[in-house]
């Protein structure tokens, strides 16, 4: 097994080097024989040290233009050689727990692909309970977060990637479409529990509850118009950090 692992960033040059060493940490923790990796960052037109940072560190680097989430990981897995890919966002950790489920899972040939629930550390009480949210959400409709999605190559490429019209959601609808490319070849989709991925509460620290509710709202009462709107989604697009 080939696994490439795709780090989409834009100005991620705080937290980089703490996503890839935990990277390099949990593959290490996993040796298997023939299980080999590679680390692809995509540098989503930043203007900070994140793509310099990330060559220091032994990465594949990658640049795209356009500042797109979903594009940004279509372009790193146009270059990726991995027969499975991971894909994780800069601000998120790996561990080795996390890896050796992955790897079981990809070896027992009876998976397209996973998610994982979330560990957000720092999180106020309203903060939480859209946390729980969530992870019900995630683990009843087997919805990948967009922080981590692992999928076989051949099936994503098959089902076009992430759909390049949505400025956000993009891991939703990818989730949706592998869950019927698997069900046509007898491959499950499924959400991993034991060992969550932890995540930057960043937005929380960053943003008011007011702005995130209001944001949720457009979400809510239109989310055709406001998903294919870069500037209907400041949270996930204002760069701020």
């Amino acid at each position: 097994m080939h696994l490439s692992i795709i780090i989409p960033a834009f100005n991620e040059q705080q937290l980089i080097l703490e996503c890839l060493r935990s990277i390099q940490q949990s593959v290490s923790a996993n040796p298997k024989p023939g299980f080999t990796h590679e680390v692809i960052v995509v540098d989503n037109n930043s203007t900070d040290k994140t793509a310099e940072l990330a060559k220091q560190a032994g990465a594949i680097v990658v640049f795209e233009p356009i500042n797109q989430i979903g594009r940004a990981r279509n372009a790193g897995a146009a270059v990726a050689t991995g027969d499975w890919l991971l894909f994780v966002d800069a601000d998120s950790l790996l561990n080795p727990g996390m890896v050796s489920d992955i790897l079981q899972l990809v070896e027992s040939g009876r998976y397209v692909g996973c998610g994982s629930v979330l560990n957000m550390p720092g999180l106020p009480w309203w903060g939480n309970a859209a946390m729980r949210l969530w992870t019900t959400l995630s683990v009843t409709f087997h919805w990948a977060a967009g922080a981590l999605v692992v999928c076989r190559t051949d099936a994503f490429r098959e089902v076009g990637g992430f759909n390049q019209e949505l400025f956000a959601a993009d891991e939703i609808d990818l989730s949706q479409l592998l869950k019927k490319w698997g069900r046509q070849r007898g491959l499950k989709f499924t959400i991993l529990t034991r060992h969550p991925l932890e995540t930057s509460p960043r937005k929380i620290q960053l943003y008011t509850g007011r702005e995130i509710a209001e944001q949720l709202l457009r979400v809510i009462i239109s989310p055709r118009k406001t998903l294919l709107n870069k500037k209907k989604l400041p949270i996930w697009y204002d760069g701020r950090r």
